[in-house]
Order: structure tokens, then sequence, then C-alpha cells
């Protein structure tokens, strides 16, 4: 009995990855997409458009995580807030990552999308435990 509930246990977190991942996916296309306005039509630099372009994806991960990966009964304003802090971290190796390709490698400065590429990537792990484990605490069982 306890294997059999260890197996659907595991499977519930496969699925929720592989979701969470897509969801990351979606923000990545987010991510890079206000990047790039905000660095091209509102002016702003590297470091900052990637600031507000990462504000601006966890905010839609968050969104569709809440909708199709887990499922928590706060009320969304405080769950949203929690999932920014969780992901604190995550968003900080995301960062980090990126701000030290675009500084260091010419190729990265001149397609930032490498760069968005390559800290979405350093932070999916970290975030996708502390959403499971400290944001979305409940979860609900789905099929994929």
């Amino acid at each position: 009995m306890l294997d059999a509930v260890k197996s659907l246990a595991r499977t519930e977190t496969a699925r929720q990855f592989l979701r969470f991942g897509l969801i990351g996916t979606g923000g990545f296309v987010v991510d890079t997409s206000v990047l790039y306005f905000v660095m091209g039509v509102v002016g702003l630099d590297h470091y900052s458009g990637r600031a507000a372009s990462w504000f601006v994806a966890a905010t839609f991960t968050w969104a569709m995580n809440r909708r199709f990966t887990f499922a928590d009964t706060r009320p969304p304003f405080r769950q949203w807030i929690a999932f920014l802090a969780a992901n604190a971290f995550g968003g900080a190796v995301n960062y980090a990552v990126y701000a030290t390709l675009v500084t260091f490698v010419d190729a990265v400065a001149q397609t930032p999308v490498l760069g968005v590429a390559a800290g979405s990537i350093a932070g999916l792990f970290f975030n996708f435990t502390a959403s499971k484990l400290v944001v979305f605490r409940r979860t609900r069982p789905s099929a994929i």
C-alpha cells in the first residue's frame, strides 16, 4: 500500500513538473517579449528591462500554475505575493545568470533572449520545488 502511495505521488509530481515546465515555456515567451518591448519601446537597459520582464513573467506563470498545475484555497493576492517571495531565490539565480551573460558575452548582449533562456533554465528546479512545497501546498489530482 505504501509503495502504491509513493508511486502515485511520484506520478502526480511528474505531471506537475511537466505542466510547470510547459507554463514556464510560456513564461519564457512573456519574459522575452516584455524585455524586448521595454528595451526597444520604453528605452530601458538590459538590466532594468529584465527586472521588469521577470516580474511580468512571474505574474503570468503564477496565474497559469494556479489554474493548471496546483490548487490552493488562499486568496489570489496573498498567493501571488507568496509565489513571488518563494520564487525570489530562483529569480535571483535567473537574473544573475542573465546579467552575467549580457555583461560578459557579446553575443548575448546582442541577442538577450539567449540570456533569458539560460537564466530561466537555471531557476527552473528551484522554482518548481518552492512553488510545490511553499506556495501551492495542497494539490489536486489531475490528468495531463
